[in-house]
């Protein structure tokens, strides 16, 4: 080695000294951040996305917030590789994080990653190439280049290339011709917005006198530049997102940011529509099915408070918004708002959260509200806000109970003959009718009448579903999937292989035996991509279909003028489960798929069927008194130390072999500490003992309102046996589901 190979080096070595030591929260499963040396010339701050080794890799990291000086020497750290040309992360922002980290007793690094998971869109866009006509004419007039001089010519003005050929009929290499020639100039554009700056003024609406003091109610929230979480709490067509609209274009006219966060994509479409019609333009999206190039686009829109309002999925939560000054949490009762995928966590509260962090106000929206909104709202921590009318006085559908011990149906089938005469009653009236049934496929089970044999998924603890319009039997766990058989695999019988139960398309497969002339529409998450789900849907709204039959997709939020009839083919389907909010849920989405009739004003008519019409939940529905139902679950809940009146956790154990699992299970039951007010039950083999092979164990904690959950959890995953070989354990802090 040279001399002056030396002196490199040892210049480096000096400069590195001297350099500042930063914490960077890197997107990997570990407690805190890594320490790295900042290079020379290199400007970063706390929030600073950045580009950081990590072992032979290079991952996109997020410099934090140090605690004190480093005791690092920075001789013996890694620098900097790249600072990415963006804003940095709020404070709010990381304030957030760390929060949700902490609460959740999540790795810091995954839950920043979920705020810049758009890497591409942590440069700027780059500036768009156009032309501008600087006059003359060219060598030889053309009819063609005649239409582009006088499309050009108009003003002073500038086009991309491709748009003015578009624009003037032509083909490009006309443009280029007459560029060649030197009839314009190349100049640079900023890039287009990547949505249209929303007007709070545009098409303001004419509100009932109850939806103007709601809405009053929500523009002084914004108007005091503060914290509060305030509940709508609305029946089904009450105008309940009218209301919200107006705390929205209160803080646009504020220069502030609006999130809207939705249980569904599904449910994008028409929301996207009203938010246009309201205020002349399209929120932002941000959802799974966003294409990449235009996530990206609103990511970065929404850094530099370009992007106006965002309506999207539970991951739209951890945008990086530059002036967030309002969340809104429609449907806040929906369980789709639980994330169950390395970061548990819970949007609806979370969004609270954030709000309470910024001092901004929070918006939770449900015709049903979760018991534990209730009781906040009961408590004074939530301001609630009633609409117990529909718009326009528009009556509520009359709801009724179908008795399936009194009016049972046919050999063979499903729908009882008193839902069969509504549904040949509303379709001969050229009205629709909805049959919810929130099973997929065509039937939960198929069995061998001769010897018994369930098809079972090989990898899971669940039964294969048949999809008889795809040919396959199928996992929903794991995705399992094959060819539909037609003999029994354990005693080789053809023909003898039996659909037990009903899905969605067995459904459609009964209903077309009654009504073969009636156009029927089968919609279900497994059938159809978000394209065609939502052009389904518009075709429902406009009429198009007489007859359809749904999944829970068809429960939230939806449109129909023409709906006058729903009937709920299995009422009692929620009730058969051990989950502590079985009756809760049952009752929130049965409610609200009965409120899809008659929200126009046309008399409808709601029918559930049922093996236990005596059941609180079935009686609390039909009567319409869903406040003795609440009275009712709050206090079983408070019995029972239940949300919100305690807290639990669930401890999820799994691994490759089943001793493994239930093995490292006992080890941390035995670590728990003695804690008075907090108790572990467990472990015990989960509901869905084996999900993708690997089997499963659960332990679940509880403890009183004020205990502290978190700290309980990590001395005794602290104490605890380490996990060794396949063993992976699983925090859920509040959980939603008990499988």
């Amino acid at each position: 080695m040279g001399m002056d190979s030396i002196d490199l080096f040892g210049a480096e070595a000096a400069a590195r000294a001297a350099s500042a030591v930063v914490p960077v929260l890197v997107p990997l499963p570990v407690a805190g951040p890594y320490s790295y040396v900042v290079p020379e010339g290199m400007h970063v701050e706390p929030g600073s996305v950045v580009q950081v080794p990590v072992g032979p890799r290079q991952v996109i990291g997020v410099v934090w917030d140090q605690d004190g000086e480093s005791a690092v020497d920075p001789k013996k750290l890694r620098p900097v590789t790249l600072a990415f040309d963006c804003p940095p992360l709020t404070a709010e922002m990381r304030r957030f994080v760390d929060w949700v980290a902490s609460y959740t007793l999540s790795p810091p690094g995954l839950v920043a990653r979920m705020a810049v998971r758009a890497p591409a869109a942590l440069d700027p866009e780059p500036m768009v190439e156009a032309l501008r006509f600087l006059g003359g004419a060219p060598a030889r007039m053309t009819p063609a280049r005649a239409r582009v001089l006088d499309l050009a010519g108009e003003a002073d003005v500038a086009w991309t290339r491709s748009g003015l050929a578009h624009a003037a009929g032509v083909s490009s290499s006309v443009v280029d011709g007459l560029s060649a020639q030197g009839l314009f100039e190349r100049v640079f554009l900023p890039p287009p917005p990547v949505v249209a700056p929303p007007d709070p003024a545009y098409a303001a609406p004419r509100l009932a006198p109850l939806q103007q003091e709601a809405a009053d109610a929500l523009v002084s929230a914004v108007r005091e530049d503060g914290f509060s979480a305030s509940l709508i709490d609305g029946v089904t067509g009450s105008g309940k997102t009218e209301v919200y609209f107006e705390a929205i274009a209160e803080t646009l006219r504020r220069g502030r940011q609006v999130l809207i966060l939705l249980p569904e994509i599904a449910l994008t479409a028409s929301f996207l529509e009203r938010f246009h019609d309201r205020f002349g333009a399209r929120p932002g999206e941000w959802h799974s099915d966003l294409p990449p190039r235009m996530r990206e686009k609103v990511w970065r829109g929404v850094v530099t408070g370009e992007v106006r309002v965002v309506a999207g999925a539970r991951s739209a939560l951890f945008l990086p918004f530059d002036r967030l000054g309002l969340i809104v949490v429609d449907e806040e009762h929906d369980p789709a708002y639980k994330q169950e995928d390395r970061v548990f966590y819970n949007a609806r509260d979370m969004a609270v959260v954030r709000g309470r962090i910024a001092k901004i106000p929070v918006v939770l929206v449900s015709a049903t509200p979760s018991v534990e909104s209730r009781v906040n709202g009961e408590q004074g921590r939530y301001r609630p806000i009633h609409l117990p009318t529909r718009f326009a006085d528009a009556a509520l559908p009359e709801l009724g109970l179908v008795d399936m011990r009194r009016h049972p149906p046919a050999r063979g089938g499903f729908l009882s003959p008193v839902l069969i005469r509504q549904i040949g009653a509303a379709v001969g009236r050229g009205e629709q009718a909805l049959l919810f049934l929130n099973r997929r496929g065509y039937a939960p089970l198929t069995l061998c009448r001769v010897c018994g044999h369930r098809f079972q998924c090989p990898d899971c603890s669940s039964w294969l579903v048949e999809h008889r319009f795809r040919g396959q039997i199928q996992c929903h766990h794991c995705g399992h999937a094959e060819k539909t058989p037609d003999h029994c695999p354990e005693c080789g019988t053809f023909d003898h292989l039996a659909a037990c139960g009903p899905g969605v398309e067995r459904i459609a497969e009964e209903v077309e035996s009654h009504f073969p002339d009636a156009r029927t529409i089968v919609l279900s998450s497994d059938l159809m991509g978000v394209k065609r789900l939502r052009l389904e849907l518009e075709a429902i709204a406009k009429g198009e279909a007489d007859i359809v039959i749904g999944t829970q997709l068809v429960a939230k939020g939806h449109n129909f003028p023409n709906m006058t009839l729903v009937g709920i083919v299995d009422a009692d389907l929620g009730l058969a489960s051990g989950d502590p909010r079985a009756a809760e849920r049952t009752f929130q989405l049965l409610s609200q798929v009965t409120g899809r009739a008659g929200r126009t004003g046309l008399k409808s008519l709601g029918l559930l069927q049922t093996y236990q019409p005596q059941h609180p939940v079935m009686q609390a529905i039909v009567s319409g008194d869903r406040e003795t139902f609440y009275e009712r679950e709050i206090a079983e809940r408070e019995r029972a130390l239940l949300p919100p009146f305690g807290r639990l956790a669930s401890v999820i154990v799994s691994a490759d072999s089943r001793g493994e699992a239930e093995g490292h299970g006992r080890g941390l039951r035995q670590a728990a500490p003695a804690v008075a007010g907090i108790s572990v039950l467990g472990p015990a083999e989960a509901p869905l003992a084996l999900i993708r092979g690997r089997h499963r164990f659960r332990l679940l904690v509880h403890g009183r309102r004020g205990s502290d959950m978190q700290g309980f959890l990590r001395t005794m995953i602290g104490k605890g046996p380490k996990p060794r070989g396949s063993v992976q354990v699983q925090v859920d802090i509040d959980p939603q589901s008990f499988l």
